[in-house]
């Protein structure tokens, strides 16, 4: 567990890019303030998840969630984030719940598909069974003829 800022090292390609697209077109960044940045991000990180630790903590639970970030947002006194991350988490759910859904219409299509295949052999095992029969009885009449 990155308990430090030193330990946790967040992908330069990461910071690299969010920085980017912070920053307008033709503005570049020296290596020393990237790296600045970076580990500014990993003391952000780590400090949001001790207060929603706390949060958690407080509320006799052992796993971090949405609403404890919430609150360790508002005790930091970042209620300028809250908003906007509230708006992300909403979509993200939305997505989730749109991937879960796709995923169940996915596996009551292949269901339908295999009741459909299975249902088609059953009809020509039928059909293969009546062509025997026929078969059979049109033996049984020239047997008879004869």
């Amino acid at each position: 567990m990155a308990e430090r800022p030193e330990v946790l090292n967040l992908p330069n390609a990461v910071i690299t890019r969010i920085i980017k697209e912070a920053l307008p077109d033709g503005v570049n960044i020296s290596k020393e303030a990237r790296s600045a940045i970076s580990r500014a991000a990993s003391v952000f990180v780590l400090y949001t998840t001790s207060c929603a630790n706390n949060c958690a903590m407080k509320g006799k639970r052992k796993t971090l969630n949405a609403s404890y970030v919430l609150s360790a947002m508002e005790e930091m006194e970042f209620q300028r984030f809250i908003t906007p991350l509230k708006e992300v988490l909403e979509a993200y759910r939305r997505e989730q719940k749109g991937k879960k859904e796709a995923s169940e219409q996915k596996k009551k299509d292949k269901d339908k598909k295999t009741d459909s295949e299975e249902q088609d052999r059953s009809r020509d095992e039928d059909n293969e069974e009546d062509e025997e029969r026929l078969e059979e009885e049109q033996n049984e009449e020239e047997d008879v003829d004869i």
